[in-house]
């Protein structure tokens, strides 16, 4: 036995890696599988579909139920509490409990509540108290009841464009294959309008528009990414937020005025939300509609290998 238990602590489990840590009054049930160098501190009771990572934290009065999945570097905090029965009644158990996920190096707030069958994504920051009811996509700060998105972590402070000539295409982006787009725009006595040509002020030459509009401000839009279509994002009214990332570099911006354009590139992440009530998105697209451009899970788009390719092998 190379892990440490308190002598107060009932570990009924074999599966317990080494260095790992139980605490007084802990309970851990035969089936349960730990991890190494976990730290599960006082009063955790883990049942025995229970699967916990590496180096995981479970803090003082938390209870991991059947079916939840605690991967590497995951931390849980006091009295946080998971669900795995949408509709419980007094002796009466669902034929199989919902798979509950919270992937890698993910932090749950103290007091937060998950639902059932639900999948928190990689490095998520889920704040004390917030009810999380949906999946929470990679590296959003969620917090509330329901629970929404605020933020999302290691990503900058919004920026926005400073004042540049009508055409310029602005500094680049930290992340690859991701700049603003300066489009002409003039203002007088009539009103205002904006205007570029599809060949030389755009980075490319649409093939597809779509507008995004009457979003409610807990929702999120975009969370893919796509093999080979180019975008630009323009919000002609209101404000949106935008998220880009590459996998490992992430920079939020705010789009905010009808003549700055967002451009996308292939293989990079986006992600839009904290839409104003009036927001209306236009996107242009390089390419027609193609479901199979599009990568949406984002376990095989952030958990590749760094520097791989997310394109699919063919």
């Amino acid at each position: 036995m190379n892990y440490f238990a308190h002598p107060q602590a009932l570990c009924e489990s074999k599966t317990v890696g080494d260095r790992t840590r139980i605490w007084a009054f802990a309970h851990v049930l035969p089936g349960a599988r730990i991890g190494d160098d976990c730290n599960i501190c006082d009063h955790v009771f883990i049942e025995n579909d229970v699967v916990v990572g590496d180096r995981v934290t479970v803090k003082c009065g938390v209870q991991l139920w059947d079916g939840l999945r605690l991967e590497d570097d995951v931390f849980v905090g006091p009295n946080a509490t998971f669900t795995n029965d949408a509709f419980p009644r007094s002796k009466q158990w669902p034929n199989s409990f919902p798979a509950t996920t919270v992937r890698e190096g993910a932090s749950i707030g103290a007091n937060a509540t998950i639902l059932p069958g639900v999948t928190i994504g990689q490095r998520c920051m889920i704040g004390a108290g917030a009810v999380v009811t949906r999946d929470v996509p990679p590296h959003a700060i969620v917090v509330g009841n329901p629970a929404r998105i605020t933020g999302y972590v290691e990503a900058d402070l919004p920026d926005t464009a400073p004042p540049a000539p009508s055409g310029e295409l602005l500094t680049e982006s930290r992340v690859p294959r991701t700049r603003l787009v300066r489009l002409t725009r003039a203002d007088d006595l009539r009103g205002s309008l904006v205007a570029g040509n599809f060949s030389g002020d755009l980075p490319f030459v649409p093939q597809r528009f779509f507008t995004v509009f009457d979003v409610p401000s807990t929702y999120v839009r975009g969370s893919h990414a796509h093999i080979a279509c180019e975008q630009l994002l323009v919000c002609l009214k209101g404000s949106v937020r935008a998220v880009v990332d590459d996998g490992q570099v992430r920079q939020e911006f705010v789009l905010d005025r009808p003549d700055l354009g967002l451009y996308i590139g292939p293989q990079i992440w986006g992600t839009q939300y904290a839409y104003t009530p009036d927001a209306v998105l236009l996107v242009l697209a390089s390419h027609p509609y193609d479901p199979a451009d599009y990568i949406r899970d984002p376990e095989a788009f952030f958990g590749r290998t760094r520097g791989e390719s997310p394109v699919p092998s063919s």
